[in-house]
């Protein structure tokens, strides 16, 4: 059966039409990132891509290609055993690698002589991202966003799950970029995607919202730990209607020793993430807080980094950044157990629905 090509920007919308989505680099290519869905067969894995590639600069393109092309049929021989043996003749992929070149190529040619109805991503991975990167303004530009701002601790992510579980849509960056999105933001045992990873699950989450309902967003700043969220979506967000949830501080200082347990139980880790704030409150700041931290007071600690440093920071950059941020209505959280995020979600829905 012949292959036919799929170019990157209709491949944008036909991702589902595919039974699988094959990348056929290898394994490091695939961890920097990948198309939603995607399996790794390698046509060459990590060691013999820099065998190959070495070929390539030390003896010749010709030798190299006889190498490269063993190590190939040899991957192709042992996908085909270990994925395809009992696959149907419908199988319908999508394969790819980083240009659309030999190593997606030569797969494709063997499940095609098979009989199976391959088609080759055009341009290969690359053009998949440049498509993507274009597309994520168009995507941000026909949604209809909501924004839940307020301060640290007071429950945005908590109102956030609430209103996905009530039935509403959200778009939760936070999630995306496995980062609380602060200072302490970084989750233990938990790595950051790369930032072109980043950008795919959010173009991915994107693109299945709905323009007939509103999106709800928490106020996030540029950047979620090492990740960087695109402008077009910071612009929209900062242009958007918005609430502001208020909570008590002792309710915050509790909700935030309850989410960050990991910190209250290992002072030492949070003595080193309160390190990196020393540029920002000075050496005497910090030495009294990582002081009271081994003394057990890590509560003092915490009410103090709310009222010195996480509040006047996020309040002023709402004034400065989000344009109805001053006419934004409140919602009291007087809780902070689920049913008391449910109420605050209920009333964000309430709010959304006649926005300022």
């Amino acid at each position: 059966m012949p292959l036919h090509t799929v170019s990157a920007v209709d491949a944008l919308s036909q991702l589902e039409q595919f039974d699988a989505i094959v990348d056929a680099r290898s394994p490091g290519e695939f961890a920097l990132d990948h198309l939603p869905g995607a399996q790794n067969w390698p046509s060459l894995n990590d060691e013999e891509r820099v065998h190959v590639g070495t070929m390539y600069k030390q003896v010749n393109a010709f030798e190299a290609k006889k190498v490269g092309a063993a190590m190939v049929a040899k991957n192709a021989a042992h996908h085909i055993e270990q994925h395809l043996i009992h696959a149907p003749k419908s199988w319908h992929p999508l394969v790819y690698c980083w240009r659309g070149g030999n190593r997606s190529h030569a797969q494709a040619t063997i499940w095609s002589a098979i009989g199976f109805k391959v088609a080759l991503l055009e341009g290969g991975y690359k053009a998949f991202r440049a498509a993507v990167v274009a597309d994520i303004p168009q995507q941000v530009q026909r949604l209809n966003w909501f924004v839940v701002a307020g301060a640290t601790g007071v429950g945005k992510t908590h109102i956030l799950h609430a209103l996905r579980d009530q039935g509403h849509q959200i778009l939760d960056l936070e999630g995306l970029a496995n980062h609380r999105s602060s200072v302490l933001g970084l989750l233990p045992g938990e790595q950051q995607p790369t930032q072109k990873q980043f950008e795919t699950r959010l173009w991915d989450a994107l693109r299945k919202l709905r323009s007939d309902a509103p999106v709800f967003i928490e106020s996030e700043s540029k950047r979620v730990g090492n990740v960087t969220v695109p402008e077009s979506l910071i612009l929209a967000i900062r242009a958007s209607a918005c609430v502001h949830i208020e909570m008590d501080r002792p309710l915050r200082a509790a909700l935030l020793l309850r989410d960050y347990a990991h910190f209250a139980n290992d002072t030492l880790l949070f003595a080193n993430r309160l390190d990196t704030l020393t540029s920002h409150l000075g050496h005497a700041t910090i030495n009294e807080w990582k002081r009271l931290l081994q003394t057990g007071q890590v509560a003092d600690v915490v009410h103090a980094l709310l009222e010195q440093h996480y509040d006047p920071k996020y309040f002023e950059s709402m004034r400065r950044n989000f344009t109805h941020y001053a006419q934004a209505a409140q919602v009291q959280v007087h809780g902070i157990d689920d049913a008391d995020m449910a109420d605050a979600a209920q009333q964000v829905i309430g709010l959304a629905a006649h926005p300022v």
